[in-house]
């Protein structure tokens, strides 16, 4: 939905303490106002770039505002930054940039933030408001433009409208599914002189989030759970967004159920956890796949059966019934049907659920699951994760994230790129607790990591923040790094350096007969080849360095712990490590795209054999 602001009366501000006494009243610009509107509603961090139609908002900035603004070096920095400081900080995130290209240069992190259900406000600047309409030097119809991608949007053009937006803004990004939301000024809104009063009286008869589920269905589901003989808690991005991981640890350990937590969920349930599975899906475990397809039960919570998970969808679980909860009624039934549907927040669910399992217990009906644990206990034993040494004695990539994550500081915060280091840094570093993993899940986005790392940093400066990244990745939004030297904001950069587009490359090695058309990154189809890794281009330490980093390269196995604890060592500045890996390492479990799960590979060419006698 895209609101235009017009003349249209609207409500005027609530007074506060309650009605006692009249809101104060300031005299300021629209510009004024937008700052003071941030201050009130909790923003103390905006990654932007100025511009033309923006430029009056930034003038108030020097005036003793509480808001800090991080100088971005593009504006795709800016809205994955704020991404990253919304997942790390569980605070709504905000970017700022003007119109036209400023504005669409956010297009992809939005998309990125909505795909992934993250709490973000995008303010742009937009032309004046009579020049709307008339192709004006840098406009652009941004409302438009992220209809499809926002969770709502507005354009103001009058400066009285702005508390009330920003407020309505926030409210609306953080409540319910969170999501990302735009808003869009005109340029001669934020010049106008007008008045400020806060809080404002805000307007949204529309929007009524359900939090609370239906007792009956709650019900329902936990007689499904003590009935069930294979149940699978299938756990997924929502559990984090509603804080209830507390309360999952509890619902987990009161069923004895196996839990799989999705790329998005990873740190839901501790990795350690002897219920845990692993992630599901194209390139999860074969243990946490192979259950979703042989449980009789799967009890979503928070999740979307999206089609990395499912794989082939109408061959999926073929034999579950599926309880589904989410607090967005809109995602239940898209995918699979489900059996009990469950409108709610995923915390008040799952203590719900806790409750009412317990009384299936004190009344006697206790599931047993015995039998399936000897399933799920073989099934992982036979086939864990793992991966080889490369026979010739260069760094294993799977090694190089293994030891990153083993000697990192405790809490700290793991934003991955996407491609190949992603799932090897979701598949070989522990998550123990929530916001410690970031990643693009569902838009799958190159260029994520450093921009997302700088906000996690950003919003929790005591913690430290490793991106782990590809080589192809870094070199979408590397310069951010420059961002980071000049504000103080030390992330730890780990390039996993294969020099080329590595899972592009994997899906050429596996289904296109080993065809490497453009995947290599580091020369060129006319250049000689490389004779080291200090010859590849760019040569990364140099990049490092040249944009305030330090930079260090490690190529030789023996140097990776005392090459990992140096960086982890360094506080004062960003740190950008260049590993060079082998090229030829792959991804393992992996489901081809478009197959069924039950065509899991354990590695190149291994189908699992569940001697079950089971052909499902």
């Amino acid at each position: 939905m895209t609101e235009q602001a017009t003349g249209a009366h609207h409500p005027q501000p609530r007074p506060r303490n309650g009605g006692s006494q009249p809101a104060p009243v300031e005299h300021v610009t629209g510009a004024q106002s937008l700052i003071r509107s941030l201050e009130e509603v909790g923003a103390d961090t905006v990654f932007g770039i100025p511009g033309g139609a923006i430029l009056p908002a930034y003038d108030p900035m020097m005036d003793s505002s509480k808001v800090r603004h991080v100088l971005v070096r593009h504006e795709q920095g800016a809205g994955h930054a704020a991404t990253g400081y919304a997942q790390a900080t569980g605070k709504v995130g905000v970017c700022m940039a003007t119109s036209g290209p400023g504005a669409t240069n956010l297009v992809t992190p939005i998309a990125d933030a909505h795909m992934d259900s993250v709490p973000i406000v995008a303010i742009t600047g937009q032309v004046a408001s009579k020049a709307i309409g008339t192709d004006a030097f840098q406009e652009a119809d941004i409302c438009g433009i992220t209809m499809p991608i926002t969770k709502h949007n507005f354009l103001v053009t009058r400066a009285e409208d702005i508390p009330r937006t920003i407020a309505e803004a926030f409210h609306i990004a953080s409540t319910g599914r969170p999501g990302p939301v735009l808003v869009d000024i005109a340029k001669d809104a934020l010049q106008t002189q007008t008045t400020f009063s806060w809080p404002p009286q805000t307007d949204l008869p529309g929007y009524r989030p359900v939090t609370k589920p239906h007792a009956k269905q709650i019900r329902e589901a936990a007689r499904l759970i003590t009935q069930a003989e294979r149940p699978v808690l299938y756990v997924g991005g929502g559990v984090l967004k509603a804080h209830a991981t507390a309360e999952l640890k509890v619902l987990a350990e009161l069923t004895g159920a196996p839990v799989t937590t999705t790329l998005m969920a990873l740190g839901a349930f501790p990795d350690t956890h002897r219920q845990h599975l692993g992630m599901p899906g194209m390139h999860g475990t074969v243990a946490a796949v192979t259950a979703l397809q042989k449980a009789d039960l799967i009890v979503a919570l928070g999740a979307r059966f999206d089609d990395r998970v499912t794989g082939k969808l109408d061959s999926f679980a073929p034999h579950a019934k599926v309880v589904h909860a989410d607090i967005d009624p809109a995602e239940i039934g898209k995918n699979r049907t489900a059996d009990v549907p469950i409108v709610g927040d995923a915390r008040e669910v799952i203590a719900d659920l806790v409750v009412a399992v317990q009384a299936e217990h004190d009344a006697g009906h206790v599931g047993d699951y015995s039998g399936w644990w000897e399933d799920l206990d073989r099934w992982r034993e036979t086939y864990p994760l793992g991966y080889e040494q490369p026979q010739d004695g260069s760094l294993s990539p799977q090694q190089v994230i293994q030891r990153i994550g083993q000697l990192a500081p405790e809490d700290t915060i793991f934003a991955a790129g996407v491609g190949q280091h992603q799932m090897w840094a979701a598949h070989f570093i522990d998550y123990e607790k929530p916001a410690t993993w970031l990643n693009s899940g569902g838009a799958g986005t190159m260029g994520y990591a450093v921009p997302a790392a700088t906000g996690a940093k950003a919003g929790t400066p005591g913690r430290t923040v490793w991106a782990i990244d590809g080589d192809g990745c870094f070199q979408m939004t590397n310069q951010e790094l420059v961002t980071c030297a000049l504000n103080n904001i030390p992330i730890k950069v780990a390039i996993i350096n294969n020099g080329a587009l590595g899972m592009v490359r994997q899906w050429q090695t596996l289904f296109y007969n080993q065809r490497y058309s453009n995947t290599v990154l580091h020369s060129g189809p006319d250049a000689p080849a490389p004779t080291s890794a200090g010859t590849r281009v760019p040569d990364f330490v140099k990049l490092a360095e040249a944009m305030g980093c330090i930079g260090i390269r490690c190529e030789d196995p023996a140097d990776l712990d005392a090459v990992i604890e140096k960086a982890n060592a360094i506080n004062d500045r960003p740190v950008v490590v260049d590993f060079i890996v082998h090229e030829d390492a792959m991804v393992w479990p992996m489901v081809a795209a478009g197959t069924s799960n039950d065509e899991i590979q354990a590695a190149r060419g291994v189908r699992p054999d569940f001697g079950d006698g089971e052909d499902d």
